[in-house]
């Protein structure tokens, strides 16, 4: 698999009010950032993901806009399809759009959203993803599946990237992994949260060594368009400090983890500016992993590995 030129991504998430958002854009373009991306929760602090992105997406000129990941279960697939080529219309081709089968609990609790079992979920996302396409495709489109008929459908508008924006699937079970080596362009590799919550139990996912191995799932599922997918990584933990050792040793008593295994998780940053290029060069290197995710409130500290490794 050739090296890709690392790319960043910020995620505006737990933003302390909507207004924000827009700073933060012109922010992360002037760093370098390549895509603002948002997610798609409806507890907490976050932003309606559709909105943002083209509110985003309209403050800047050249920053790429990305939903990290929309669920597919909040919306039918013919409407999204339509917003998000509307979108990237709107943008001048700058959408990234990602999309998953939904995994937080407590978002189909609260609004009583009937949750299925992940084997279902991701039939269905399968699914969706052909009628997402059909839509965008400009032509009558039809479909007939389990989950989802479509007939005669002449939608509008067609997104302005040819063939259409990238697609974006992220995930750390093995199910929705392989769907991605399938369909995605960019696949983001997440810990397992089969829970519906970030907690210790996704630690034994997020090492190095489940990485190597979900990465084995993506390669196994792509086939020979392996070498054509952008693999990605979102960061949970990115400090730029000077007590390495102290950091990890925190880290891997809160996740079940040895320090060591805690220092290799693709997952975490932590380090001087130097160590943490290095750590990003040698799993570039060993993994393929060219795509950065951050978090908004990271982006300070990062700014200067962001300035070292963007586009390289």
């Amino acid at each position: 698999m050739a090296l890709r030129p690392f790319r960043f991504t910020v995620q505006a998430s737990h933003l302390g009010a909507p207004e924000d958002l827009l700073p933060l854009a012109r922010r992360a373009e002037d760093l370098g950032v390549s895509v603002l991306t948002v997610a798609d929760h409806v507890t907490g602090e976050e932003v309606a993901p559709l909105t943002a992105l083209m509110a985003a997406a309209s403050a800047t000129s050249e920053l790429r806009v990305g939903s990290l990941v929309l669920s597919n279960d909040y919306r039918h697939p013919v409407l999204l399809a339509r917003e998000a080529a509307t979108i990237d219309r709107l943008s001048g081709g700058r959408l990234e759009f990602g999309i998953g089968a939904g995994w937080m609990t407590v978002d189909y609790t609260t609004t009583g959203i009937h949750l299925d079992p992940p084997s279902r979920r991701i039939e269905r996302l399968d699914e969706a993803l052909d009628v997402i396409e059909g839509t965008w495709s400009a032509q009558p489109f039809s479909y007939d599946g389990e989950h989802y008929q479509v007939h005669d459908l002449d939608a509008r508008p067609a997104p302005a990237q040819s063939p259409r924006p990238p697609i974006v699937i992220g995930g750390g079970g093995r199910r929705i992994l392989e769907l991605a080596g399938r369909r995605a362009d960019i696949v983001h590799l997440n810990p397992r949260l089969t829970a519906g919550v970030i907690d210790e139990r996704a630690g034994a996912s997020a090492t190095e060594a489940a990485t190597v191995e979900k990465i084995d799932w993506i390669k196994a599922a792509a086939g020979q368009r392996f070498d054509d997918l952008e693999i990605g990584v979102r960061i949970h933990l990115a400090i730029i400090t000077d007590a390495r050792d102290e950091l990890y040793e925190t880290m891997a008593g809160g996740f079940g983890l040895t320090p060591e295994e805690a220092r290799r998780s693709p997952h975490a940053l932590g380090g001087t500016v130097e160590q943490i290029v290095d750590d990003l060069l040698e799993r570039r290197e060993l993994l393929g992993i060219s795509a950065i995710g951050l978090s908004a409130s990271s982006l300070g500290d990062m700014a200067p590995v962001i300035a070292a490794l963007a586009g390289t």
